[in-house]
């Protein structure tokens, strides 16, 4: 079973990066678990033409595009190695399978590792979430609040007044300073140093935080930029050069999305700093565009 490119991941990045393939009438096989970061969202916002659909909806859209054209294949599977061979890449999946391919796209996003703060993983996708551009609009008109976990939470905190009144959790770690400082107190922000200690929520609706001196707080939405881990250890194990973003590691790619080995393209969460459904759609269409013309002009 060879083929031009085998995908690795079929969530939003890997099946706009099978659609550029396909539609160059190039052989393509996606492996895909069907296990994506997105499973948690109720809905997918912002996303053009597909705005408030749930992912498990884009997916069946996006896969019964992709069969109708006759050079696309899909395994329900999951990839437990990816080596470098004669004609380019072996591929093994954990049913037994093995394909082999010209190139291979690594589209099989990542895992998000949030605060350990009793409570708060029972809203994650809901009303603690990680997007104001994927979730603002829904949770409109509230207390909201910035649970601060990089640097770049602050910067977060100074968007979201345009949503609704905005409170900066620090954890007494990532206090503003300087420009940044009067920027927050310039949109409104409030600053609060005490830590989080619980959320309080019903059905998965956060109704509150709990600070550690024992006040409450009321919210209806909590913002969080989790830490990012790679959903899969075939990246540790190929050595792809990586990136450190704010958040976590991602795979380092050129303009095309080639990785630091030839043949290898990242698309997704995997290798986007600035992470997104509308991104993971665009990094796929670019990983599927730079794929296709190594194949022409590298062979």
């Amino acid at each position: 079973m060879t083929y031009d490119v085998v995908i690795i991941g079929g969530s939003f990045a890997g099946m706009s990066a099978a659609m550029q393939l396909v539609r160059a009438q190039r052989k393509v096989l996606l492996i895909d678990a069907n296990s994506p970061r997105n499973r948690y969202a109720k809905a997918s916002h912002g996303v053009f033409g597909l705005d408030g659909k749930t992912p498990a909806e884009i997916r069946e859209i996006g896969l019964t595009q992709l069969r109708t054209y006759p050079t696309f294949e899909i395994w329900e599977d999951l990839v437990e190695g990816l080596e470098q061979c004669e004609l380019g890449f072996s591929v093994l999946t954990q049913m037994g399978l093995e394909a082999k391919a010209y190139r291979v796209i690594l589209a099989s996003g990542i895992r998000d590792r949030l605060p350990d703060i009793d409570g708060l993983s029972e809203c994650w996708g809901e009303s603690v979430v990680h997007c104001p551009y994927c979730h603002g609009y829904e949770l409109r008109h509230q207390n909201l609040g910035v649970l601060a976990t990089s640097e770049m939470s602050v910067h977060q905190a100074a968007m979201l007044p345009d949503w609704g009144a905005t409170t900066l959790f620090t954890q007494g770690h990532f206090s503003p300073e300087g420009n940044l400082a009067t920027l927050l107190e310039k949109r409104g922000v409030m600053i609060e140093r005490t830590p989080i200690k619980r959320v309080l929520s019903t059905d998965k609706r956060i109704q509150a935080v709990v600070l550690e001196d024992g006040r409450e707080v009321s919210l209806g939405g909590l913002y969080v930029g989790p830490k990012i881990e790679m959903n899969t250890s075939l990246i540790e194990r190929l050595g792809l050069d990586m990136m450190e973003t704010p958040l976590g590691y991602v795979v380092k790619v050129n303009d095309m999305k080639e990785s630091s080995i030839k043949g290898v393209f990242v698309a997704g969460d995997l290798s986007n700093p600035m992470q997104s459904g509308t991104l993971a759609i665009a990094s796929g269409t670019l990983a599927g565009i730079g794929a296709h013309r190594s194949l022409i002009f590298e062979s």
